[in-house]
């Protein structure tokens, strides 16, 4: 703008009662909130709504059966940190739990980066005895270096899956 044309917006805004502040205040805090939204950090992959769960089956052991459970994060989501064994996993039987507890092996304070380019996974490791109960998927609650992540996450299997007493959770590993 001009400096007459800048006299004469200033003249005709006075003239109807408007102060400069009260044009100029909304837009700079439009200006504000749209900068403030283009920097907020993204939500967290380590959140069970940002991210999908598996379970394929991995390569057996000496006497015991593996599956692989693999967490992919959706693009436009935050990387996070992972550590150690996921926690209160409880196997589904249909529209209720197998009733088999597991509990966790391996390195606990392992920590791992999760997110939209850093898929993890972990082992979950039964016993391979005759009768174990089948299962259609797994729900757990992951761990992070303060504590554990608010919420349950979930996944279903890919395969047909046998659970018994004596199943371990093996810690959350980097990669598929």
């Amino acid at each position: 703008m001009t400096m007459s044309t800048t006299g004469t917006l200033r003249r005709v805004l006075t003239a109807a009662g408007v102060t400069a502040a009260a044009v100029v205040t909304p837009l700079v805090a439009a200006g504000s909130a749209t900068a403030a939204s283009a920097h907020a950090p993204a939500p967290s992959s380590c959140r069970p709504a940002n991210y999908q769960g598996t379970i394929t089956l991995d390569h057996p052991s000496m006497g015991s059966r593996h599956y692989r459970v693999t967490l992919t994060a959706a693009h436009g989501y935050a990387n996070c940190t992972l550590e150690g064994s996921p926690r209160d996993v409880v196997f589904s039987q249909g529209a209720g739990p197998a009733g088999v507890n597991a509990t966790p092996y391996g390195d606990q304070h392992q920590r791992v980066t999760f997110g939209p380019a850093h898929p993890v996974h972990f082992d979950v490791q039964t016993p391979n005895t005759p009768g174990g109960a089948p299962v259609d998927g797994a729900s757990f609650t992951l761990s992070a270096p303060g504590g554990v992540i608010p919420g349950t996450g979930e996944a279903d299997t890919q395969v047909a899956m046998q659970v018994d007493q004596g199943t371990q959770i093996g810690p959350v590993l980097a990669g598929k």
